[in-house]
Formats: C-alpha cells, sequence, structure tokens
C-alpha cells in the first residue's frame, strides 16, 4: 500500500510539475508539441492499436555541423553514446534485457536514437531515464574511443566496398564547394582515426543539450501519465547558458557542369547525375519531389522508359534527401558490362536536357502524386515508423513540414511542377560535368533557408487518423480473437479483426502446390513467374496496374519459390476488397510480356554482376554450395554463379507459361488477415473467385532432412575490397518441438544475439573493436520430421582483421562450451527474449506469419505459449547441459571467409 501510494504521489506531482513546466505548442493530426523550460521539445503520439512504444530522440546535430578536423565526429558520437553511462554502464545489455529494438542513426542535419519496446509503463520508465541520462551523462571515454574508432573504421571500409556508394560520395562531394552536405556522413579515415577524445567531448558538450533535441513517444501510453514522466526524467537537466548558433555557410551558384570519373576493381558500370535543389521547407521541394518521381518511377518515369525498358541499363534508383539548407537531387543508373554506358550517358544528358521542351504532361503529374501520397498514407499509418521518420523533418526544421510536404503535394500544379523543372534541371546546375567556357553564363542561385517557425507556427493540419483500439498480445487472447476455419474450396484461413490505426489491414495469401519430383529441372522458374505477374494482365498494363494501386494507396507483393506463391497485400478497410479484386486480376490473367522478362532478367543478371567481387555475397553463395547435398536439378540445389547466369540468358516467356498453367491455383492454401477486416466479404470472395483456381500438382512438402555440413574454413580472396566477411553454421538435429529447443534458443542470445551486447559481439567490437557487426543465432526448424535447424555466425571487418577475427570467434566459442552462462545472463536473456516476442506479435506482419506457420504446422498459439513457458523456466544447468550438448567448436564449424587477405 505505501508502494502504490508513493508511485500514485510521484504520478501526480510529476504532472503538477510538468503542467507548470511544460507548455503545449501546437497539435497536429494527432502529434502534440510540448515545450520544457529548459528547452526540450516532446512530441506525443498515441496510437492504441500498437501494444509497443516508440522512443526516439532527435539531436539537431549532424554532418552539416562538424569543422575542420572533425569530419564524421557526429556519426562517431552516435557510437560512444551506446558506450554507458554511470547509472546504464551497459545500455546493450539493457536494450537486450528489455527485447527493445533499438538503434542509432547519422545523417546531415540530425542524429536520432530510438528503441521500440513492448508498452508496459517499466519499460517506458526505463527508456525515458536512458535517454535523459545519455543526454548529458554518456562517458566518452578514451578507452572506448580506441576499440570503437576501429568499428567506425571498419563501417566506413564497408562503403568503401560499395562502387554505388563511392561513387555517390565522390560526386556529392565534388557538386559542393563549401557546404557540408559535400562530406559524408561517415567522415574520413584520417579524422576518426586521429579526434583526440577531448575534441569528442567538447563536440558532446556542445550539442548534446534539451534545448537541441526533440523527444519523440510514439504507440500505446498514456498521455498525462507520460507527460509526468518526462518531466521527471529530463526537468532537471539545465538549459546551457551558451547558445547555440546554426552554421550559415552558404553554397554559391554553380558555374558549370562538373564530370566525376572513378575506376576501382567490379565489374558493373554505373552513370550518375546530381543537381541542387532547394531545401526542404522550399515550396520547390514538394515540386522537385514530384518531378523524381516522374523521371525515375517504375514503369513510368521517363528515365525508366528510355534507359531500362530500352534495355540500355538494368536498373535506375535515385533520392533527394530532406534537408534544412539547400540539397540535392541525386540519380544513379546501374548498366551492366555488356552494355555501353557511354551511351547511357548521352541518353541520360539528353533525356534531362530535352526537359525544357517536353514539359510534364496533367496525367504525369496526377500519376507521381498517387505514387507519392500512397507512400505518405502508409507511413502516417505505422505509429512505430513514423516516430523515426519524424527526425527527418525535424532535422530540417520543424516535425510539421511532414505535413506541409503532404499537402504541397496534393495541392500542387502542373505550371508549378514545370517552373522548377526548368529552373533547376539546367546543365550548369548539374554535376557530371566539365568546365565550358561561355559569353552568356547560365546559373541558377538557391536562397538560403529562412524563417522555418513562421512558416508552421499557424499550420493546423487535416483531421487526424483514428488511434485504433488497444489490443491484447498475450497468446491466450490471440487465439481467442482469431476467426477461423476452411472455405468450401480449401482455402484456410485465419482473420483477426481488430481497429488499427487508420483502419489499416495486412492480408496475406498463400498457394502451395507440386512435389519434389514434379518440380524437378524448374530452377529459377518458379520466382521469375512470381515476379513478372504485376507486370500486365489481359485486362490492365503494367502501368495501369501501378495507378490503380496508387489510387487506392495500397501494395500487392508476389513472391515464388518451387510450387509455392506468396502475396502480401497492404491496404484499409475501405479499399480492401478492390485491393482483391486487382489481385485476383493479377494472378489469373497474366500477360507475360516478352519485353517485361527481357527487364527482369537484365536486372537480375547486373545483380550477380554487381555482386562478382563482394565479399559478403561471395562467402553467402560458396557457404551454400559447400554444403549443397542435392543433385542438379533438385528444388533445393544450391546453384553456382555461373549456372544462375545461365539459367537467367536461357529463361523464355514460354518456360513461364508452360509452369503457371501446370502449378497456379489453390493447391494447400493459406488466408491470413489482420486489422480492420471485413472478413465475411473477403471469405464470399475468396470462394466465389478462387473456386476454380486449381493446379495441375497437389502439394507435398519438400523434405529438407537433417544433414551434417562439413567441416571447412575456406578462404575467398576478393581483391581491393577495403572490408571482409566472415560468415559459418553447423546443423543441429533438433526442431521447435524438441525438449532442448527453448534451451538453445537462448544460448544462442547469450552467444551472439541481443544488442552489441552477446559474447561474441562484446568480444569483437567492444573489446577488439575489429568488427562494426559481428554475432551469431540459432534456426530452429519448425518441422519434426526434418529437424533440420542451424548454428550461424557472422563478422563483418577490415582484411588485415582477420587474425584477430578468427582467434575471437575460436576462444569465445571455446570459453562458452568451457564455463557455460551466468545466471545475470540467463536472467537478462530470458526477459529479452520474452519480451521480443511480445514485441513481434504487436506487429500485424509478424503476427500473420507466426499465424500461418502455426496454420501449416496445425498448431495453435499454445504451442508459442508452451516455449515462452519452458524459457521461463531454464536454469544455467539446463542451459549449459544444451551448450555442452550441441555447440560445436569453431573448428567443426562450416566457415567461409572473403576478403582481399593478400
Amino acid at each position: 500500500m505505501i508502494k502504490k501510494f508513493l508511485i500514485c504521489y510521484f504520478l501526480i506531482a510529476g504532472f503538477a510539475v510538468s503542467s507548470a513546466q511544460m507548455t503545449k505548442v501546437a497539435s497536429v493530426e494527432g502529434i502534440t508539441e510540448y515545450k520544457m523550460e529548459n528547452g526540450l521539445k516532446v512530441l506525443l503520439f498515441q496510437d492504441n492499436s500498437a501494444q509497443t512504444i516508440t522512443v526516439n530522440i532527435t539531436y539537431l546535430v549532424g554532418s552539416r555541423h562538424e569543422g575542420y578536423g572533425e569530419k564524421g565526429m557526429a556519426h562517431l558520437l552516435e557510437h560512444m553514446v551506446f558506450k554507458g553511462t554511470p547509472n546504464h554502464p551497459d545500455i546493450p545489455k539493457e536494450l537486450t534485457s528489455h527485447g527493445a529494438r533499438p538503434n542509432g542513426t547519422t545523417w546531415y542535419d540530425r542524429t536520432n536514437y530510438f528503441e521500440t519496446f513492448n508498452a508496459t509503463d517499466e519499460n517506458l520508465d526505463w527508456a525515458l531515464d536512458l535517454e535523459a541520462d545519455r543526454m548529458v551523462n554518456s562517458y566518452i571515454a578514451k578507452k572506448d574511443l580506441e576499440s570503437e574508432f576501429s568499428v567506425v573504421r571498419n563501417e566506413f571500409e564497408s562503403g568503401e566496398n560499395d562502387p554505388t556508394g563511392v561513387l555517390m560520395e565522390k560526386v556529392i562531394n565534388s557538386a559542393y564547394l563549401w557546404h557540408n552536405y559535400g562530406n559524408s556522413t561517415i567522415g574520413n579515415r584520417s579524422d576518426i582515426e586521429r579526434v583526440p577524445i577531448e575534441n569528442l567531448k567538447a563536440f558532446y558538450k556542445k550539442f548534446y543539450r534539451p534545448d537541441n533535441a526533440v523527444l519523440m513517444v510514439t504507440g500505446k501510453f498514456e498521455e498525462e501519465k507520460t507527460l509526468a514522466l518526462i518531466e521527471k526524467k529530463f526537468g532537471a537537466i539545465p538549459k546551457p547558458t551558451t547558445p547555440l548558433r546554426d552554421s550559415h555557410t552558404e553554397e554559391p551558384a554553380q558555374d558549370g557542369e562538373k564530370t566525376v570519373t572513378v575506376s576501382r576493381v567490379g565489374d558493373l558500370q554505373l552513370v550518375s547525375a546530381l543537381y541542387h535543389t532547394p531545401a526542404g521547407s522550399s515550396p520547390d521541394y514538394a515540386a522537385m519531389s514530384v518531378i523524381e518521381n516522374i523521371l525515375t518511377n517504375e514503369p513510368s518515369g521517363r528515365i525508366y522508359k528510355a534507359l531500362i525498358e530500352a534495355q540500355k541499363a538494368s536498373s535506375l534508383w535515385s533520392f533527394s534527401p530532406f534537408t534544412k539548407e539547400p540539397g540535392f537531387l541525386y540519380i544513379n543508373i546501374d548498366v551492366p558490362s555488356d552494355k555501353n554506358a557511354d551511351e547511357v550517358s548521352t541518353i541520360l544528358r539528353t533525356s534531362l536536357d530535352n526537359l525544357k521542351n517536353n514539359p510534364i504532361t496533367t496525367e504525369e503529374l496526377d500519376r507521381a502524386k498517387s505514387n507519392i501520397l500512397k507512400q505518405i498514407d502508409q507511413i502516417y499509418r505505422n505509429s512505430a515508423y513514423l516516430g523515426t521518420y519524424m527526425s527527418e523533418f525535424i532535422g530540417g526544421g520543424d516535425w510539421r513540414l511532414a505535413f506541409l510536404q503532404r499537402d504541397r503535394i496534393e495541392n500542387i500544379t502542373l505550371d508549378e511542377v514545370n517552373t522548377a523543372m526548368t529552373k533547376y534541371l539546367i546543365p550548369t546546375n548539374r554535376t557530371i560535368g566539365r568546365f565550358y567556357p561561355t559569353k552568356t553564363p547560365e546559373r541558377i542561385s538557391i536562397p538560403h533557408t529562412e524563417d522555418i517557425k513562421s512558416l508552421v507556427k499557424d499550420y493546423k493540419g487535416k483531421e487526424a487518423m483514428s488511434m485504433g483500439d488497444a489490443f491484447d498480445v498475450t497468446y491466450d487472447a490471440i487465439q481467442n480473437s482469431i476467426d477461423g476455419g476452411k472455405l468450401s474450396n480449401g482455402i484456410n484461413y485465419a482473420f483477426i479483426e481488430k481497429n488499427n490505426r487508420g483502419n489499416t489491414v495486412n492480408l496475406s495469401f498463400s498457394g502451395r502446390n507440386g512435389d519434389v519430383n514434379s518440380l524437378m529441372n524448374k530452377g529459377i522458374i518458379p520466382r521469375f513467374t512470381a515476379s513478372i505477374l504485376n507486370k500486365g494482365t489481359t485486362t490492365k498494363s503494367r502501368q495501369q496496374i501501378e495507378d490503380e494501386l496508387s489510387k487506392l494507396k495500397s501494395s500487392i507483393y508476389f513472391r515464388g519459390t518451387n510450387g509455392n506463391i506468396y502475396a502480401n497485400i497492404s491496404s484499409t478497410e475501405k479499399d480492401l476488397m478492390p485491393t482483391l479484386v486487382l489481385m485476383e486480376d493479377i494472378l489469373k490473367n497474366p500477360t507475360f510480356d516478352p519485353a517485361e522478362l527481357e527487364k527482369l532478367k537484365t536486372e537480375e543478371l547486373a545483380y550477380l554482376e554487381s555482386n562478382k567481387t563482394e565479399p559478403q555475397f561471395l562467402a553467402s553463395q560458396k557457404l551454400s554450395e559447400i554444403n549443397n547435398t542435392y543433385p542438379i536439378g533438385h528444388p533445393l540445389y544450391s546453384m553456382s554463379l555461373a549456372e544462375q547466369e545461365a539459367a537467367i540468358k536461357k529463361l523464355s516467356v514460354e518456360d513461364l507459361k508452360a509452369f503457371y498453367n501446370d502449378y497456379y491455383g489453390l493447391g494447400y492454401s493459406i488466408l491470413i488477415g489482420i486489422g480492420n477486416v471485413p472478413s465475411e466479404e473477403v471469405k464470399t470472395f475468396m470462394e466465389e473467385k478462387f473456386g476454380t483456381f486449381k493446379s495441375k500438382y497437389p502439394y507435398s512438402k519438400i523434405a529438407s532432412p537433417y544433414k551434417p555440413m562439413k567441416e571447412v574454413n575456406e578462404n575467398i580472396i576478393t581483391p581491393d575490397k577495403q572490408n571482409a566477411m566472415t560468415l559459418g553454421n553447423f546443423s543441429v538435429k533438433i526442431s521447435e518441438y524438441h525438449e532442448d529447443y527453448p534451451a538453445l534458443e537462448i544460448a544462442s542470445s547469450i552467444l551472439g544475439g541481443g544488442f552489441l551486447n552477446s559474447r561474441i559481439a562484446d568480444r569483437l567490437r567492444q573489446k577488439d573493436g575489429v568488427s562494426y557487426g559481428a554475432g551469431a543465432g540459432f534456426q530452429g526448424d519448425g518441422d519434426n520430421n526434418d529437424q533440420n535447424s542451424q548454428m550461424y555466425l557472422y563478422a563483418i571487418y577490415a582484411p588485415e582483421n582477420f587474425d584477430k577475427v578468427q582467434l575471437g570467434f575460436k576462444e569465445e566459442i571455446a570459453r562458452f562450451i568451457k564455463d557455460g552462462i551466468t545466471e545475470e545472463e540467463l536472467t537478462n536473456a530470458i526477459n529479452g527474449w520474452i519480451q521480443s516476442q511480445n514485441v513481434s506479435r504487436a506487429k500485424d506482419n509478424e503476427l500473420s506469419s507466426l499465424i500461418n506457420n502455426n496454420i501449416f504446422y496445425k498448431r495453435t498459439m499454445d504451442f508459442q505459449k508452451s516455449i515462452e513457458n519452458k524459457v521461463s523456466a531454464l536454469t544455467v544447468t539446463k542451459v549449459n547441459a544444451a551448450i555442452q550438448k550441441y555447440i560445436q567448436p569453431y573448428e567443426k564449424w562450416s566457415v567461409v571467409n572473403a576478403g582481399d587477405f593478400k
């Protein structure tokens, strides 16, 4: 009773303080801003339908704020803030024990830290306490810097492996004379390696302060209680007396086109272009967003049609970051080695320069607006992602700019778009370039960012989306909420009707057909058949399909493997049925356009070509080849790179049509719907429309029984790659039904899971400082007949650290087997595992997958409940016994290392 009274007293007292010190600033579409006396801005966004909470804190410091000798300091600091505080000395361990999904990211204008966790009062208290503490009390110690700088360097080197990233970095850098947007956020090697700890501490003290931060809490929480808690945690942090002054460097107008060339080891050719563009807060940024979509969207984009559809190149992408000060639009094109990159460069330039004579049409504008607004709508319906998404706009000047950007896109006119296009997309504002002397220079000077406060001051927004209703994620509650059964045409179904934010619906539909004998020698055909489905039907072109999905603000994704076809729909209650009609048309009436197949083949061949020198891809490929036990032609046979290329080149439309005619149909089908599902309408539709949708070959699961993996440790040399990769695994003959499965789950979590605090991560990253990412895990087999489970490990590192990585794996696994685990490790691992399962069940797509597996394996949520009960009951003795019984010394693993070890 005394404890309860004290808790209530502190909450009441805390809220009384917050009422005095917390000022409400604005409220737009469900997001409410408060400001504390110390300058901290607080954003609250409730979503009752989410059973999780995301705490995201954004600091207004990024690479734009770095000075001479400080390149990469904001990003390095992001790593250091995970090293601990006096009250939170082991942050990775805490994150793991709370089952959180955390990260930190650094960009041009901001740095953010977030954690998504199970929605409990205790978790929220912990997360807010953590963020308040590391705002001002992070160690930033020399001993941590000595290990972490090499981890950041390892991350830097992994980027240096990628020709696409290298070219982009060089082009952006060359485009800017003075502004820091020209510098990569990751920094440069010398500044990363040589930064004095005193400088890093000073940078931390300068920018990590309440009046330079925005705290956002999204998900399921009580507003008044949360405000009181925020005031309690952050209210005592004083506002520094030294004011912060923003940067004032303005990039001058570019005088002429520039050209950048990069020559490195690789196979895929690249062509790119960059234009300087306005800041995110400018109305012209919305216009440029629309223009970007019109130029590069697949399949309607002008550049896409000129290069990809014309089969001059394999793929393209673009991005235009939402920045506080004038930014850029970057376009990248992948060109396979058997195509002419010079021709692609000429076509790209010509296409861009001819825009002034080919204005954008009303049809193009409407399509681009629909495409972009669909993406925005889907983001706004996902509260967990919205919390971190807002960091981009906070960094760009204010969170309300997100809504202003949407409104501007909705209301933009043809004249505004064409004016912006001819204003910014001019040769002298472009970087591919060289200097051209001319008597009449043409320049575009882009104004510096001005007065964002007045821009958003009176913004009200639209009516907020519904917050949805609370949903109980306990196993019993989920099982009781399932409306399940079998339709008359054999479709197994399970619906969970719950009121989601924005009336969101997630629906998955799968059909399984064929057996090991009928699927022999089909190879890549099933995958390509699924990929071409949405490229056109007998009633709709590919473009019409894309346009209709944009209007419905819905998505349909298809994938296929062997005789299995999977479709996933993201929609709303209002638009689900029309989206299902479209899915039916795509599944039943594909046209198998030869031109679309050629584009798919070109893209896939280019992907393989781009990976022929990539360590991670090659290590994974080699590992699967080493442990392949199936004959050529078997559905589970692991094809070599050469075999994949040959199969792709040989592939024909007739192959796809024949496969479709033989294998497409309901077979063994499962339909899962979660959210605002009109269940009866969906059932009726699926019975009426798919009653006669049958395949020629009945389904029988392809067996993949346990087989020991080969004990090898092989190297692949990848010249001129500044990063290396080690991948390893071994087979374990158990399934999820085995009595030792829970113990192995927890053992693997302690060995290599969690967030930077596993045995392997602690050794290779925290102590030795040789790996940016390292860990291990366990994949349990859901089939009790196969019992083909696997342990795996991985590490990314600089090639010169090869010996240290090998020694680290060898010693840590040996110590793990010899000494076992501690009581503290067990307690933290169990708590973290249980909470992470709660988070997973709170996410509709992950819950859908879980229910699908239960139907497939003929079980209920009681199965998962029993595993959790067994996990909760684990002892150190039982886990150590499982380690002794199953975990193999490193020498017995199947390991492949890829890198420039010479």
